[in-house]
């Protein structure tokens, strides 16, 4: 059963990474011949987006259903403060661990939540781990060499977000606003699956199987919903529009803080392109990483899809203006 498991999860990752991978290689190709140059466009940014989710939500499903199946509530109920309030600071620096992107943390949280963890602390954790981890930090360094105020500004400002969201969630957040997760605590059941507590391997391999497979699916098909909707936004709007901003500087944070929801760049690869965006202030650059890996367009999809809808329109409306606000207060301070 473990060597089934793992084959399954190996083997099917690198199919599709290679399905993709062919795809918008040959999908340009195939869109030229019978339609026009923007259908290959949107192909490419399409598959771009796509390609690079695959890996980090699988990661967060294998992560996701590991938890599910393996670790008791117990042990959650031990890391963390029993007051919400404290738990999420707790919880967002525990974000630092976890090297992934933003597809990997909504599965990871959402496993989180149904083994015990307050939801406020969750969300925090969920905003944390794609824009602190050391391979974010890491990749921004290179991106910016010489500035290393731009690697503390991300770090602080992201790790402000995350913190302010989860006490807001904790002073204004409603059990109705996340009805799968309301739902399964009202039924008693606290893990994946087919899986029941059992204090130390809840669920075991069978329910780490069906955990991944059932969360991999369901959150796949909202990644493929997000990356349609960045590559569509990428080749209606035209590039003598979003030019207009520049010359302002807070018009150029609002406008680059859009574009990190609707371009949804890997939180790995972001600083490479915020560093390209030369014609802009460094203020408006910070708030292009700050914002991208907590709300982007395959991100408020996958929300939706694990949280519900009305939990996703809230939650991102909310941390969209907090990370816009986190970053202009430590850009003007650092930068």
């Amino acid at each position: 059963m473990v060597v089934r498991a793992l084959v399954y999860v190996v083997v099917g990752g690198v199919a599709l990474v290679v399905i993709a991978t062919v795809g918008s290689v040959l999908g340009p190709m195939v869109a030229l011949d019978i339609a026009t140059p923007a259908m290959a466009a949107w192909w490419t940014v399409f598959t771009a987006v796509a390609v690079q989710g695959i890996p980090f939500l699988l990661l967060g499903t294998v992560v996701s259903a590991a938890i599910g199946a393996f670790v008791p509530e117990r042990v959650f109920r031990r890391v963390l403060p029993k007051n919400p309030a404290l738990a999420v600071p707790v919880a967002g620096a525990a974000g630092a661990v976890l090297p992934g992107c933003e597809c990997a943390s909504v599965p990871v949280a959402d496993s989180l939540m149904r083994r015990g963890v307050a939801p406020a602390a969750a969300l925090a954790f969920l905003l944390s781990a794609p824009a602190i981890n050391p391979v974010v930090l890491v990749a921004t360094s290179i991106a910016f060499p010489g500035n290393p105020a731009m690697v503390g500004a991300r770090l602080v400002a992201s790790l402000a977000t995350a913190v302010v969201m989860g006490w807001l969630w904790v002073r204004f957040g409603r059990e109705e606003w996340l009805p799968g997760i309301a739902a399964r605590r009202r039924g008693g059941s606290g893990t994946t699956g087919t899986g029941t507590e059992t204090g130390t391997a809840p669920g075991g391999w069978r329910g780490f199987r069906d955990g991944l497979q059932h969360d991999f699916l369901h959150a796949g098909g909202f990644l493929v919903l997000g990356a349609a909707a960045a590559a569509t936004f990428n080749i209606l709007v035209p590039r003598s529009l979003l030019d207009v901003f520049t010359g302002s500087p807070w018009l150029s944070v609002l406008l680059l803080a859009v574009l990190a929801v609707v371009l949804c760049v890997c939180s790995e690869a972001d600083a490479f392109v915020a560093a390209s965006l030369t014609g802009f202030s460094p203020t408006a650059r910070l708030a292009f990483m700050v914002v991208g890996p907590m709300v982007d367009l395959k991100l408020i999809a996958l929300q939706a899809g694990t949280f519900g809808r009305a939990f996703a329109v809230r939650f991102s409306a909310v941390t969209w203006v907090v990370a816009v606000v986190s970053s202009g207060v430590v850009g003007w301070w650092l930068l």
